[in-house]
């Protein structure tokens, strides 16, 4: 009797999405050569089993400076236990792709540390680890297609039974096209109308939201379906000048729900609404009929339970909830399905081009850099009718959008305050795009009581106690947290004193977008926290008030002696804003000060710029 095909594990840890969606295809091509999967979160599968695994492939994101996502922390803590051994994973097959942005400092530090880290317990890699980066022209699948031809062949050659027909044959997407990864029942009853008729507008709300989302694809198993509380938006200010080229807004909201408490330095993520044009047109080109009473489930159930109520739900409830119709473009996989669906010839052919390797620079060229929608794919492509099934197992998902909390809930004991950037931009081809949270929140106004479903998480910059001397670095909206975190002092200082603070604020112009200018300003006087007398200071750059560019970090070097000494005293230093060059351009100037002040070279301040980093006092909190 012939031996069973070998079985391949592919584990992935994703943040937002893209690294599960990396990990199906791989899944997806491993599969059409023959060869079984077994496809888990991290957070599914248990660690200590790994050493009973003949071969497993990693997937992993990088967020923030070099965290691992949430569903791979547990899983990273059981391997750096000290109790496992160099041999614990001997005789273990395995191989890391990593997806992270070369704009951070820490560009795939995930992917890398748990590649070394396998190693030390005596797996064996049977390729070398593969990094996808967002700068890429193609995105992360620029380093993830060559990176599997070279899997294919690497799992080939150590166990021809992966593949029985070779690494170079795969049967037909057509094959697989009729099967969908979810099934949709459809629902005759009244049995929604009669659930959410009993309940209060904002239990219905809160209901509708759980639902979805619970039977969204992209449902993980760490995510909370259910919103923390519900937000009326109480103020909408704008805090640039008009024709200054950005629009930067306070937004004061207070809670609908009961109160939630939360620290200096949390973040709060929003779950936006959609344009209700566009959940419409949507519907009306997909042929659907919004008030079908709907459930959606993996046609394979994974071990993992469901954690949502699994009763029916409207249509168009789904879609606006889960469903990024008009903000999101698509992946390539979405192309490749639909070319299957595509009634003329011309469009089947445009789209298999797409989907081709020779196209990929123009699918690139027409969907990345443009930022196309789903919908406006769907309507460039008129002969193309995708069944629902695959709608939603490819439309990308509706995703909070988080954002750093810029008020103290001591201060504001019923409220919490957002400073967002308001997104807009325009694409090589002219059109206007914005950013769909950010401009859906500026464009509400508070008169109008609309309830916004939010989540409360811990930041990645924890509160200090008043005690601590801050150094802090925030140009732009990086300044949110650190209002958040004055205000609490300021709070502080009055009970029992408190230590001083130095602020590096930076923006483009002192009369366009200094932000909170009078906020700063007052706590920088008469002995304020961040007064110079009080061992403080406040300091702006305004990068284009002058023919040369001034920066944050030039502002650092000027004051060289009082950071060390701050520094010296046991202050702790703190960094937020975008993660383009700042944080880069911010560390390198502190390591100027540190090699500096003490004599020390240039790598010895290096080496201590890390150790305060190790220690908890470098911090940083950064966002593309």
């Amino acid at each position: 009797m012939e031996e069973n095909p070998r079985k391949l594990t592919i584990l992935y840890a994703t943040q937002t999405g893209n690294t599960m969606d990396a990990a199906e295809r791989i899944s997806r091509e491993a599969e059409r050569r023959g060869c079984p999967v077994s496809l888990l979160s991290l957070d599914q599968f248990d660690a200590s089993s790994l050493p009973h695994e003949d071969t497993v492939i990693f997937v992993v994101s990088t967020t923030g400076q070099g965290d691992a996502p949430d569903s791979m922390k547990g899983f990273w803590r059981f391997l750096l236990q000290k109790n496992l051994t160099k041999h614990w994973l001997a005789g273990v097959c395995y191989a890391v792709f990593g997806l992270g942005d070369s704009s951070y400092q820490k560009y795939n530090f995930v992917a890398k540390k748990l590649d070394r880290r396998l190693s030390d317990l005596g797996a064996i890699a049977i390729v070398e680890r593969g990094l996808g980066d967002d700068q890429h022209p193609s995105g992360y699948e620029g380093g993830l297609d060559p990176w599997m031809s070279l899997l294919w062949n690497a799992l080939y050659k150590i166990n021809p039974k992966f593949f029985p027909n070779g690494p170079d044959f795969a049967i037909s997407e057509s094959e697989l096209i009729d099967q969908p990864k979810f099934k949709i029942t459809y629902h005759k009853t009244d049995i929604l109308e009669s659930q959410l008729s009993t309940l209060t507008g904002l239990k219905c709300a809160q209901m509708q939201i759980e639902m979805a989302r619970s039977m969204s694809p992209e449902k993980f198993s760490h995510d909370r379906n259910k919103p923390d509380c519900f937000l009326k938006m109480v103020k909408n200010q704008p805090l640039t000048s008009v024709g200054s080229g950005k629009d930067v807004r306070h937004f004061e909201f207070e809670f609908v729900s009961s109160a939630i408490e939360y620290e200096v330095g949390d973040v709060l993520e929003v779950l936006p609404g959609q344009s209700p044009a566009a959940v419409d047109a949507f519907i009306q080109r997909c042929n659907l009929n919004p008030d079908l009473l709907i459930t959606v489930q993996p046609r394979v159930m994974k071990s993992a339970p469901n954690n949502g109520p699994n009763v029916p739900i409207k249509l168009k409830t789904f879609v606006e909830r889960t469903m990024d119709i008009a903000s999101a473009s698509p992946r390539r996989y979405f192309f490749e399905v639909m070319s299957f669906f595509a009634a003329a010839e011309h469009e089947k052919d445009r789209l298999k081009y797409f989907c081709s390797p020779e196209g990929r620079d123009d699918l690139y060229q027409y969907n990345q850099k443009e930022r196309r929608t789903v919908l406006e794919v769907l309507d460039d492509f008129p002969s193309v009718q995708m069944p629902f099934e695959w709608l939603v197992q490819l439309v990308p998902p509706l995703k909070k959008r988080a954002f750093s909390i810029s008020s103290s809930s001591a201060a504001h004991p019923n409220q919490v305050h957002l400073t967002v950037d308001v997104v807009s931009w325009t694409t090589p081809f002219k059109r206007k795009r914005t950013g769909l949270c950010s401009m859906w929140l500026a464009k509400l106004d508070p008169r109008e009581g609309v309830c916004i479903p939010a989540w409360f998480q811990k930041g990645t910059l924890p509160p200090p106690p008043p005690s601590l001397p801050l150094i802090l670095v925030g140009p732009g909206t990086g300044c949110a947290p650190f209002r958040a975190l004055l205000e609490e002092r300021a709070l502080q200082d009055a009970y029992d004193g408190a230590a001083p603070v130095m602020f590096f604020f930076g923006c483009r112009n002192e009369k366009n977008d200094f932000l909170y200018r009078d906020f700063w300003l007052f706590h920088a006087q008469n002995g304020g926290l961040l007064s110079e007398e009080r061992g403080g200071g406040f300091y702006v750059a305004f990068s284009r008030d002058q023919p040369e560019k001034v920066y944050v970090q030039h502002k650092i070097r000027e004051n060289s002696q009082r950071i060390w000494k701050l520094i010296s005293n046991g202050a702790s230093i703190y960094v937020a804003g975008s993660a383009t060059k700042m944080p880069s351009d911010v560390m390198s100037a502190f390591e100027e000060i540190i090699s500096k002040e003490t004599g020390a070279s240039r790598e010895t301040a290096v080496m201590q710029l890390r150790r305060l980093e190790k220690d908890g006092r470098y911090n940083v909190e950064s966002w593309s």
